[in-house]
This record gives C-alpha cells, structure tokens and sequence, in this order.
C-alpha cells in the first residue's frame, strides 16, 4: 500500500495546517487500515472505521455511475487489489454489463477500456450473479470457468452487490499471484457490496419516484389541455349559432313559449360547462340534468332527428352518486355527431344509469334503419371534437379509477346501431 502512504506524503504543509486534528487522525488511520487490510491483521474497530468512510464517500452521491466508481476507485483502490471490475446486471438482456473499473480497464479518469459483457450464468461472475453465493478463486487456471478479460490473473474475488433478495450487480476483484484473497477480505467486501446496493436501492427508487411524479404531471397537463379542448368542443361556434338560430327562428314564427323555454335550457348548460371546468367530479343528478339539456339543444340544432330516453336505476341503499366530470357529455357528442355525419334515420337513444354502491353503469342502446347510405360530407369543425375514449385513458392513468368500457355493433336487417356500456366508479 505504497500508494496510500504517498499521497499523504506529497501533501504540502499548508494543506496540513488547515486539516484538523481530527482529520488528520482519520486519514492516518485510514492509511494504516490499507496496510493493515493487504496484510490480513484487521481488527474489529478497524474493519468498523474502513466500512464509516467507505459510507461518507458515498454522501452526495445521486446516481449510480458515481456510486460504482466511487466503489472501484476510492475504496477498493486502498485495500491494495491489483484490479477491480464493477458489473451491474442487465435482466433484459441477461447479460452482465462492466459500469466502473480500477487498474488496467479504466486508463482515464471515468471511462472504461474496451468494456464487455458477460451472459448471466457464464464464467465465474455471471455463475455467482445467478446464484448470489460469493466466491474465492485461489487458483484461476485450475477453474474452467475464468473468463481472461485485459491478462491473465491468478487470484480472483467475486462479490454480490445485493440487498433483501435483489441482486444488482458484481464487486469481481483478480489479482497475479495465486491465493492472494482471504475470508478477511470476502468479509469486508460482503459490507462494502451490502452499502452500495441499499444506496443503490435509494438511488433507483428515488428515480422511479421522479420519473412517476414527472409522468402524472404531464398526464394532468394533458387532462386539462383535453378539458378546455371538450370546452371548446362543446360550445364550438356551430352548436352555439345553430341552437341560436334555432331559438331566433322560434321567434320570428312567434312561437315565444318555445324560444323561451329553450333559451332557460342552452343559459343552464352554459352555466354547467362554466362551473365544472375546475371540478374532477360531477353529482350524478346534475349530468343527467346536463345531458337532458344537452339532447333536447342537439335535437333542436338537428331538426328532431332522433329520439332518446333517460332513465336512472338506484339500488335502495345508495341515496345518490358521483362520477368524473366530462366524460358522459363527450361520448354523447361523439355518438350525436356521428349519428348525423352518416346521415341515419329514425334514429333513438334509449340511456340507462344503473347506479350501485361502489359504480354507476351507464347502457345506450342505440338504434336506426338500416341503410347503405355513404356519405363523404364531414364539416371541419368535427375533426376537433375530442374523443371520449382519451378521456378513459387519461383518467385511469391518473386516477385509479379503473373505469371500462364495452361497445358491441348491431346490424340486424331492418335496424343496425350499438350498445355500449360504461362503467364509472361512484365517486361518492
């Protein structure tokens, strides 16, 4: 351990004054656990303080790369091995994959010479990353397993880095000379690895934890993006104009009552759209109130051309129901919309809401004659009507609301259409 002892020689003196007593102690210490570690006369306060400074070289440090050459360089440097490899494992490759390094692999600082890797099971590294088991090669020629990497070495050392049954990696550690590690030295790697997988643990978890939190605030990002979308859908300038038109042209024909009574009704669905905006949940009865609303102005705009029904279905235990907000008044655009682009006939929509405890289903049959009409026309501003199924999407990525969805198509002889079936969580 020439090289321990060195370093501290070549420090100036001004470097010593402003060391503390403490320091200083602590390095000379650690100098003398280097000698002490290459000639196997570790005590137990010694192997106590090698595994504390190997702990505070690893503070700070917030990834893995700079965990495993802190392990290779900085601490199984100054135990006086020859060479060092660090794995970690690649479980969807299988494969054993050299992250870090100390002797002949790393010529520069950082960065790894001619890196291999190793198939899990394969030579005497991938053997122990299967089996988990640590191993002392005395005698490397005499093991078929030896994989020669850089040269040929004697003496080889292979350490799992694992922690509570998870296997991340491989401390392997090869020397010239033949039966140069001991159980001293197994025993001390074994806490090194044991440090370095719980930090790498932290590490992993802390990424998955940040990566998870980046994922749901671009998922509500789009939400919201989606939801002042379905705003702009459901007031678009052609519904607003044509459900005012029609309401004028009730006007003008003098028919008061019926421009009165449907202007109550478009003045109330703005205002829903208005106040839910911010809301992730609506009352059941206030959207069924909504689609009523929403049916009675489609029907207006389209000149009666379908009919629909609205019933709700309450088991005796449930006084009333929740569910996400936005949802049934999309799919209604989406099924309203697309009923008049192709242009159907005696169209009608029977809609059941079967609310339960823990969910509110929602059926629609949908009915019409069957034709073999085929029309191109489709308006532009359909294009940008929003799709009920990416609000599905989108909330059961956020939310664990697990809704589902099923659509079965009809196409009898005289009448063609489909039921669908939405399952909500009542969110009561």
């Amino acid at each position: 351990m020439a090289g321990c002892f060195f370093v501290l020689k070549c420090r100036p003196p001004s470097n010593r004054i402003r060391c503390s007593p403490s320091k200083l102690a602590s390095r000379k210490n650690f100098v003398n656990l280097c000698f002490l570690s290459n000639h196997q006369k570790l005590n137990a306060e010694q192997f106590s303080d090698i595994l504390v400074y190997f702990s505070e070289s690893l503070l700070g440090k917030e990834n893995e790369e700079d965990i495993l050459w802190d392990l290779a360089k900085n601490c199984i440097a100054k135990l006086g091995f020859v060479d060092c490899v660090i794995y970690l494992i690649d479980r969807d490759n299988k494969m054993l994959v050299q992250k870090a390094a100390y002797g002949p692999k790393n010529p520069k600082d950082n960065s790894l010479y001619n890196p291999v890797e190793i198939a899990l099971g394969e030579g005497i590294t991938g053997h122990v990353a299967l089996t988990g088991v640590s191993e002392i090669i005395k005698d490397t020629s005499k093991d078929l397993r030896y994989i020669e990497d850089d040269e040929l070495r004697l003496s080889e050392i292979c350490v799992p880095i694992s922690h509570e049954g998870t296997i991340y990696g491989i401390i392997d550690c090869e020397h010239p000379k033949k039966n140069f590690f001991t159980k001293k030295h197994l025993k001390m790697l074994s806490a090194i690895a044991s440090i370095c997988a719980i930090k790498i643990k932290s590490v992993r978890v802390n990424r998955a934890l940040l990566s998870k939190q980046n994922r749901l605030l671009r998922l509500k990002e789009e939400m919201v993006e989606l939801k002042l979308k379905a705003l702009n859908s459901q007031l678009n300038p052609h519904f607003v104009f044509n459900a005012l038109n029609a309401i004028q042209s009730f006007i003008a024909s003098e028919k008061k009552k019926q421009a009165l009574e449907y202007l109550s009704i478009f003045s109330k669905l703005i205002r829903f759209y208005l106040k839910h905006l911010d809301k992730e949940t609506v009352n059941l009865k206030d959207e069924v109130d909504m689609l009523h609303w929403y049916l009675e102005l489609q029907k207006l705009r389209y000149n009666d051309k379908f009919e629909y029904t609205i019933m709700v279905e309450k088991e005796e235990k449930v006084p009333s129901a929740a569910i996400p907000s936005f949802v049934i008044q999309t799919l209604f655009e989406n099924i309203v919309e697309r009923s008049i682009f192709h242009q159907h006939k005696n169209q009608r929509l029977d809609i059941t809401f079967l609310v339960k405890e823990n969910t509110v289903t929602l059926h629609i049959k949908y009915r019409h004659e069957s034709d073999n009409s085929n029309t191109s026309y489709s308006p532009g501003y359909r294009e940008n009507i929003v799709q009920w199924e990416d609000q599905i999407r989108l909330l059961n990525a956020i939310k664990p609301y697990k809704i589902e969805k099923e659509i079965v198509l009809i196409d009898d002889a005289d009448l063609s259409g489909s039921n669908i079936s939405l399952k909500l969580p009542n969110l009561i």
